[in-house]
């Protein structure tokens, strides 16, 4: 689809509350040994050395301890450890893809996924140099020691498809190029790593399910719509990402970095799919989506209805899968809010028809269309440097003393004393 057809860009836009949608079938519970797993799971990330600071310390206040104590709730302390690793793995590199320099190179991309592939097919070959690798290399050899063969293949064939759908991704941004709605779903299935969710918290119970049982058409069609759930609010939300201050806040001045999505130039997202394919502007396909994410819930629930029954002992193991699962799906749509990755600077105490600013971009990037739009709230006003106001301010009094002291006082007004 084309992007120049996509109308202007209001200075903000309404978000309803997503997690009451999801909320009225996938319930939400936290694992209490969060914290413990935590302490152990950072110490091996900081310790790989994957960021430098500042960068490290901004990527860890994500919160993605919070997001696995949600997701994974009923894991013990060793399954979540590896949780954990998980969430910061996928996300680092999802990062690496998603934006700066990588973010329009498909090529370069496809080498990442290369290396890390090979660390799937060879699992007991040494870690490579490849820090991203070097981590999946860690997580594999983890899940690999407890989880079913079943499992371990689906891990493999998802991580597969969600690497390539990297690569994918990447193409699209570099080519401009936007799908259409149904296109972006199949595709958006994949660069979430619904699958990959799936696999790991078919692991974090260390389930045993026959293979047989997951390619019922019931279940494919609630895989479909369980990972439509935890994905299609995640393209609401970060459409629009708040500005993250990176170096420092003083009464004089602050330094923002505008992340993700719209603000960085970034247009594939569902909400563009459903601007374009609709013709209509933000508000319509905001609320759009918020509707076919309210119809996928309910979908869902009724695909559940009508499970069959597998026999006693793989309906049990069935029946905690399916909850793990559905806890997964409101933890996720939770820790949207909670984390700061998403939201800074704006008031979530009450979730029900938020304000959501819309940021100028990041990059001096054109826009693909003529932009008329009404000024952005306050919030994202530049001040004048702190080093600069001192500078002015120092030749501001030179330039008045010199006045005072070297200008014949014939043709000098009086200047009175100066108090700073």
């Amino acid at each position: 689809m084309n992007l120049e057809k996509l109308q202007p860009f209001p200075s903000q836009f309404v978000l309803q509350d997503l997690t009451s949608i999801t909320g009225t079938v996938f319930k939400l519970k936290i694992n209490p040994l969060q914290e413990k797993a935590y302490e152990f799971t950072r110490a091996w990330f900081v310790n790989l050395g994957v960021y430098s600071e500042p960068k490290q310390s901004k990527f860890l206040s994500h919160r993605f301890d919070l997001y696995a104590g949600l997701s994974f709730s009923d894991a013990d302390l060793q399954h979540l450890d590896t949780c954990i690793a998980f969430f910061l793995w996928a996300f680092s590199f999802d990062d690496l893809s998603d934006e700066g320099e990588l973010q329009s190179k498909p090529e370069r991309v496809q080498i990442g996924v290369d290396i890390t592939m090979g660390v799937l097919n060879h699992p007991d070959a040494p870690a490579p140099q490849f820090k991203y690798a070097a981590m999946l290399h860690d997580i594999w050899r983890r899940f690999r020691a407890t989880a079913s063969p079943g499992a371990c293949n689906r891990f493999y064939r998802a991580v597969a498809s969600w690497m390539k759908s990297q690569v994918e991704q990447a193409q699209l941004r570099s080519d401009n190029r936007t799908p259409s709605v149904e296109e972006f779903i199949l595709l958006r299935r994949r660069t979430i790593g619904g699958e990959i969710v799936e696999a790991m918290v078919e692991y974090s119970l260390d389930l045993k399910i026959p293979e047989w049982v997951w390619d019922h058409p019931i279940l494919v069609g609630m895989s479909h719509a369980v990972i439509d759930v935890m994905t299609w609010p995640n393209d609401l939300i970060s459409f629009n990402v708040s500005p993250t201050v990176i170096a420092f806040t003083t009464r004089y001045s602050h330094f923002y970095e505008l992340q993700k999505e719209q603000s960085d130039n970034d247009y594939q997202n569902l909400v563009v799919c459903v601007m374009l394919e609709h013709n209509t502007d933000l508000q319509g396909a905001v609320d759009i989506v918020t509707k076919m994410l309210a119809q996928r819930v309910a979908d869902y629930a009724n695909l559940k209805s009508r499970l069959p029954s597998f026999g006693p002992e793989i309906d049990g193991e069935l029946s905690r899968y399916l909850t793990a699962l559905e806890q997964y799906t409101q933890g996720t749509v939770v820790w949207y809010y909670d984390s700061p990755r998403y939201f800074r600077g704006i008031d979530l105490s009450n979730k029900h028809n938020l304000l959501i600013p819309v940021y100028p971009p990041s990059t001096d990037a054109s826009r693909p269309w003529a932009v008329t739009r009404q000024k952005v709230v306050d919030r994202l006003v530049l001040q004048v440097p702190v080093v600069v106001r001192i500078a002015l301010a120092i030749i501001a009094i030179v330039s008045l003393l010199l006045w005072q002291f070297v200008v014949p006082s014939a043709t000098r007004l009086h200047v009175g004393p100066l108090s700073l």
